[in-house]
């Protein structure tokens, strides 16, 4: 497909564009989200399982900072080496030296959008049943880190004074009712978790304690167990966003909301009709009909969410082809071996612009008062036209 010029632009694109994708990836991993999982509690087995499944959802934001990287690296190096001053003398026209990286571009962004298209979702899902079907090997892990689990979104806390094997030491245990007010604290001499996963349960047997309620009453018990609901979080169905999704799911969920939007529209006109001829059966009619104005305003919000998802995940991918647009022309008119500087020239203005504006039209399409498609699609736009004006004045020049 390619003459030799082009074969080795490529490769030199490659090795680079690999090199740097395992160190910022490698990176991003050690001293990011290691460190907070390990400041979370998490144990070295915990951290080794859930690194492969966490290296996918980092490839979208590392591949196309790489992708650039690499481009101003090899661009620069020609350009400083005199390389592309000799292309063009010998009369080669300089396309033929951008087309190997808009085709890494190319490549790379079709990855991406494969990797969003299945891979991600699917890890994201392997993720949280890992986390649920270990949720008792992690919950320990959490008492023997920080000494208690306490969180706003759980219904309950425990302190301990510490942990030996699988027994807690004068553990604390502090039960939350329905309005956030703590109903029940009991105190132990020991205590034992374990997870019944069919009911999602939490069990807490603790031996020879004292519970005190509520009302002030207080109560001795020598062995007794109590039961409370797994943190949703580690639900590995429940909660399920847009990004959490595979594209085949998504458009099956779109699907089922617009069913039941259009069942909900039918209900609320009837119930309008009814109430517009006085024959409404109950008095609660009117009440009835905001409350299904207020599923279909939250069944409209989700199917949005889920259409900006469709958007968004195309939008990123093309990143990768919008960078190099831009990366191959500064490279070449910077002529720099300190590829350093050629980066960072290209990627502030990136990070600049290019995430700030992609961000912020997607956070305003999910409000849903604009058009989503141009959007979440402005970014890409605007980086397309400036890099293929770049691309034709370097190679005009």
């Amino acid at each position: 497909m390619f003459g030799i010029l082009q074969r080795m632009v490529f490769w030199e694109l490659f090795k680079v564009f690999f090199l740097a994708l395992v160190g910022i990836t490698g990176i991003l991993l050690m001293a990011g989200i290691v460190a907070e999982a390990t400041q979370q509690g998490l144990g070295p087995a915990q951290i080794l399982a859930a690194i492969p499944l966490l290296i996918p959802s980092t490839l979208p934001y590392t591949i196309p900072a790489t992708t650039l990287f690499a481009t101003c690296v090899v661009y620069g190096r020609l350009s400083a080496d005199n390389e592309v001053l000799a292309i063009r003398a010998s009369g080669i026209n300089l396309w033929q030296i951008v087309l190997p990286g808009l085709c890494l571009g190319i490549i790379m962004s079709t990855v991406t959008m494969v990797l969003y298209y299945q891979i991600i979702p699917h890890t994201h899902h392997l993720l949280r049943a890992m986390v649920f079907n270990d949720a008792e090997e992690l919950l320990y892990s959490m008492l023997k880190k920080n000494g208690m689990i306490n969180h706003s979104n759980i219904p309950y806390s425990m302190f301990v004074k510490g942990v030996q094997g699988k027994k807690l030491i004068n553990p604390t245990f502090k039960r939350r009712d329905v309005k956030g007010s703590i109903d029940v604290v009991a105190q132990a001499r020991e205590a034992r978790l374990s997870v019944d996963k069919e009911r999602k349960l939490l069990m807490i047997h603790m031996k020879h304690g004292i519970a005190t309620f509520e009302d002030g009453s207080k109560g001795y018990f020598e062995d007794r167990i109590w039961e409370v609901p797994l943190p949703s979080t580690m639900n590995n169905e429940a909660n399920r966003r847009a990004r959490d999704m595979t594209w085949q799911e998504i458009l099956a969920k779109r699907v089922e909301y617009e069913s039941e939007m259009a069942k909900v529209l039918d209900d609320i006109s009837n119930a309008e009709v009814a109430l517009n001829s006085g024959n409404a059966t109950t008095p609660d009619l009117p009440k009835h009909v905001e409350n299904l104005k207020g599923k279909l305003k939250h069944s409209k919000q989700q199917y949005l969410f889920l259409n900006v998802e469709l958007l968004m995940r195309p939008a990123l991918s093309l990143g990768c082809f919008c960078f190099i647009l831009v990366g191959c022309p500064v490279g070449i008119w910077l002529s720099k071996s300190d590829f350093l500087s050629s980066f960072i020239t290209c990627f502030l203005p990136i990070v600049l612009i290019y995430y700030p504006l992609m961000l912020c039209g997607t956070g305003m399409a999910k409000e849903g008062r604009i058009d989503p498609v141009m959007l979440v699609w402005a970014a890409d736009v605007l980086i397309i036209t400036a890099g293929t004006f770049l691309c034709w004045r370097t190679v005009r020049s």
